[in-house]
Order: C-alpha cells, then structure tokens, then sequence
C-alpha cells in the first residue's frame, strides 16, 4: 500500500496533541503506513477566513511545496481539506503555474473518515465505547465535502456504541473560526442550542470529525454540563490510550 502524507492540523496540534496521537495510533492498527512531514504548517485558512489573502497564498505554498510531491494527503480535520480542496484553486487564479499545483494538490486531499470508507474500503475500524454516541455533522465536512455517511459507517462499527438520532445534527454549532469572535451572542446561543440537542439526545458521548466544532462544543460543555462527554471521532475509534 503507498504510504499516504499526514497532515496535522494547527487546532489539533496545539490544543488537541491526543487527538492526534489516536490518528497515529488508529492508521497503525489499520495498517496503513504512513509519512509525517516535519516541516508542515497551517493550510491557510485563518488567513482566508479573514481576508488576508496574500498571507494565505504565502502559507499554501508552502503547503504544496511541503506536500506536493506526496501521492495521497489525508487530514482529520473537514475545514482544512475544505481549504485545499475547495479554495486552493480559487486563490491561485492569477498565478496558472500555482493554480495548477493547487488542482493537483485538490485532487489528492482526503479527510480521514472520508479516506478510509471511500478509498480503503473500510467499514469498521474497531474500538470498543460502552454507550450511546450522537454525531455532529460539522458544516466543513457535511457541505463542505459532502461527508456524512462515512463517520456514521465507522462509529456504527465501534463494539458496544449505539448510534442514536440527534435534532438539528446538521446545524453549525457557531464556531466559524472568527465567527465566535466577532459575534460571540450569536455563537453562544448556536452552541448553547447543540449541547441542548446532544443532552435531550439521551447520548452518553458527542462525537464529531471538525476541531474547531470540537473545541468550540466541549468548551460549553466543560463549563457548564462538566459531566458530559465530548470527543473527536479519531479518540473514539482508537479507544483509550492504554487500551
């Protein structure tokens, strides 16, 4: 199997190093070889989402020259492949040599649930949760990538997890990046309304593929409903660190 390139994003590497590490340990059980490349960076999307625009093509370059040559890039992380994927291209309009970087380096990216139901075949990643799970389809992956079915089909597959129905799975839960900076009421309110649905779902745990979704959710959570259970879908289908 040609070893795939993975990409780490900037959220789960500074705040979410476990969640990380559960990839790792997931693609190894899998036995999917793989390359971490030690000079990767930020995919651009902070500076996109905020405008900054030559500082996002600066930042993309210098993921294509870091990634380019690779065959397959998978990442755990809808809005960054969003990034690559969706709106490479588009920053590249001007420059056709880069333009065609960004169509190659598009055609290539892969979000890991998406990677390994779509192109590995496979179903069931093993695990084991003892409970019921909700998922969160998070905006990136949902209409960003049109991914749903995939981390659905892989929780479905964790030993002794119940899948069950949640309201408005498929409303944002108000991160947006800086969306939940410059309207913090409104993304309040959004995040508030989420956790509410997770609760009345009667799921022991909210499992999403986005680490912004992850972090903006289990941010209210721990505040306010510590009791409860978040988790990025990598941690719950790697299982715990010592098992």
């Amino acid at each position: 199997m040609t070893p795939i390139s993975l990409h780490i994003p900037c959220l789960m590497n500074m705040f979410m190093p476990k969640t990380g590490k559960s990839v790792v340990r997931l693609l190894e059980r899998l036995d999917v070889p793989f390359v971490y490349h030690e000079d990767q960076t930020c995919c651009g999307l902070p500076a996109s989402n905020a405008g900054f625009l030559p500082e996002a093509r600066k930042v993309a370059k210098h993921f294509m020259e870091v990634f380019g040559d690779d065959p397959v890039v998978v990442s755990p992380s809808g809005s960054c492949v969003e990034m690559i994927t969706q709106r490479y291209p588009a920053l590249f309009e001007d420059e056709p040599e880069w333009k065609a970087r960004a169509q190659d380096m598009a055609s290539k990216t892969y979000e890991f649930t998406q990677y390994l139901v779509d192109i590995l075949g496979i179903e069931d990643a093993g695990g084991k949760f003892s409970g019921k799970v909700a998922y969160h389809e998070s905006c990136s992956l949902l209409r960003g990538l049109g991914v749903s079915e995939q981390p659905k089909k892989l929780i479905a597959s964790v030993k002794g997890a119940e899948l069950v129905p949640m309201q408005n799975a498929d409303v944002c839960c108000g991160f947006g990046g800086e969306f939940s900076h410059k309207y913090s009421e409104i993304s309040e309110t959004m995040v508030q309304e989420k956790v509410t649905n997770f609760i009345n779902s009667g799921a022991d745990v909210l499992v999403m593929g986005e680490p912004g979704c992850f972090l903006n959710i289990s941010g209210y959570v721990s505040r306010n409903h510590p009791g409860r259970k978040v988790m990025h879908i990598a941690d719950l289908l790697a299982g715990p660190i010592d098992s």
